[in-house]
């Protein structure tokens, strides 16, 4: 089950983290994140031992989503050591996520 995280946890969270993280921004309105969805809990599932994956609900958690740039969601930001090591806005395929978090391995 991917974590939810809120501007109050994202930095021991996702900053702090020793495992690559996986953040996906989204919110409850929007389609696509809702497609999304699914995903992010099968990468949780898939990785829950080698990394960490967490969604952040924009409308009500806007601190790191403005920090990091976000403006269209869902977008998925990939973490390593505390810095953004990838990117992917909009839906893909599980494939591209997955990939995306081996790399980071």
């Amino acid at each position: 089950m991917a974590l939810e995280v809120t501007d109050a946890t994202f930095e021991e969270v996702v900053l702090n983290s020793d495992k690559p993280v996986l953040v996906d921004f989204w919110a409850a309105w929007c389609g696509p994140c809702r497609m999304l969805a699914p995903i992010v809990e099968e990468l949780s599932n898939d990785f829950s031992e080698e990394a960490v994956v967490v969604k952040v609900d924009v409308d009500a958690n806007q601190e790191f989503a403005a920090k990091y740039g976000v403006r269209n969601i869902p977008t998925v930001l990939l973490f390593k050591g505390g810095e953004v090591a990838d990117k992917q806005v909009g839906v893909a395929p599980k494939n591209v996520y997955t990939d995306k978090l081996k790399a980071l391995l």
